[in-house]
């Protein structure tokens, strides 16, 4: 039995893919179905969701009909599976704030007062409540073809400006040096490459060209292609790791499994290609799931949670005191860029920065000492610290 919030008196759970199934029931994107006897995946949320309480059955038909028409709506304008998750999450959250109340009878005071619930209530961070705005925008004037009159106006919580971590050379060093397999390999690659942690497992065998030492990265952040460098050192250890997947996926073919999924609808158009060794993952998980659209046996590639965990572990046992995540790695391919000479304009290209202005952060933490500058407490003829 769950245990229930006093609060909202909503039920708690410890598990939260049966979170995620009770909470958002059908209308939820769960992707690869465990096979029998495995655990399910750890499938976590752009936004961590808090407990909400369940839709009674009286509502239950106007919350299902909205649910499956922003899952559509999402779907048809080619939203990530991400951000389709994370909307429908904030609104029947907004929905179960002003008591399951139809959505067109709520209007800009409703959707000003949940944001202000948000920020107060449970503090949320100013990118949290700006997406959950952008969610309810959504719903209103692209589903409910209802722009609410006084919303598009009002201002976005203002996201802090943040310098990033970034590690020295000597320290990305040690991390390594703990890491071992397919983590290491990860890892060199995100602080070799620039990559970020998703862009890195899901590289396909058709992405790396060893002749000219390039990545392609498909499909990345705001759906856009991009070339990077392979870093020369990785070479080696990458084709003998592509060598040991190879004999995995002719274990695979042997045994009739399917292989990998495809994106968008290239599966009608290219019909081989999911068997195809070009397709295949650089980095596919250890066991295989059922597909729940064609209930086939497939091989997704290896989850962000396993590099995660082997970074922060590695982080761990170095004792570096830094807040360091597989992001920073890339954030110190930038800064390392910069610090070797490379303009900002190659290094924008290599991360993918829509604007230069997005790379413009990284010279503020070049490793020049106080931006560069000299204190004047460093001058002379100031006298030496006296002895003790």
């Amino acid at each position: 039995m769950p245990r229930f919030d006093d609060r909202f008196h909503v039920p708690l759970f410890d598990n939260e893919w049966e979170l995620d199934r009770r909470l958002l029931g059908r209308h939820l994107p769960l992707g690869p179905t465990p096979l029998a006897g495995e655990a399910p995946p750890r499938r976590p949320l752009r936004a961590r969701p808090q407990p909400t309480e369940a839709a009674p059955p009286s509502a239950r038909a106007s919350l299902e009909a909205v649910l499956s028409n922003l899952s559509l709506a999402l779907r048809s304008r080619h939203y990530s599976p991400r951000t389709e998750k994370a909307y429908l999450f904030w609104v029947r959250r907004f929905l179960a704030f002003h008591r399951w109340r139809a959505a067109e009878s709520l209007g800009a005071s409703e959707v000003k007062a949940f944001l202000a619930h948000l920020a107060t209530a449970h503090r949320v961070s100013a990118s949290t409540q700006n997406q959950a705005f952008s969610a309810l925008l959504f719903v209103y004037r692209d589903l409910l073809d209802r722009p609410l009159e006084g919303l598009e106006d009002t201002p976005r919580a203002k996201r802090p400006l943040r310098v990033p971590v970034v590690l020295t050379r000597q320290e990305v060093a040690h991390v390594l040096r703990e890491l071992r397999g397919a983590p290491w390999l990860l890892a060199s690659l995100m602080y070799g490459a620039g990559l970020r942690v998703l862009e890195a497992v899901r590289l396909r065998v058709k992405d790396i060209d060893f002749e000219r030492a390039e990545l392609t990265v498909r499909d990345g952040k705001g759906r856009k292609d991009r070339l990077t460098v392979l870093p020369a050192r990785l070479v080696e250890p990458l084709r003998s790791h592509v060598q040991r997947v190879r004999s995995q996926y002719e274990s695979d073919r042997q045994g009739g499994v399917a292989n990998v999924v495809l994106p968008d609808a290239l599966r009608l158009k290219y019909p081989n290609a999911e068997t195809s060794w070009s397709w295949h993952w650089i980095f596919p998980a250890a066991r295989l799931y059922v597909d729940p659209d064609t209930g086939l046996r497939r091989r997704h590639h290896l989850h962000e949670s396993v590099v995660q965990k082997a970074f922060t572990e590695a982080l761990r046992r170095t004792r570096i005191v830094k807040t360091a995540s597989c992001h920073t790695l890339r954030h110190s391919f930038a800064t390392h860029m910069l610090e070797s000479g490379y303009d900002l304009r190659t290094i924008q290209e290599l991360l993918g920065h829509s604007d230069v202005s997005t790379t413009m952060i990284y010279t503020h933490v070049l490793n020049r000492g106080g931006l560069g500058v000299r204190s004047p407490l460093d001058a002379p003829p100031l006298p030496s610290p006296p002895p003790r």
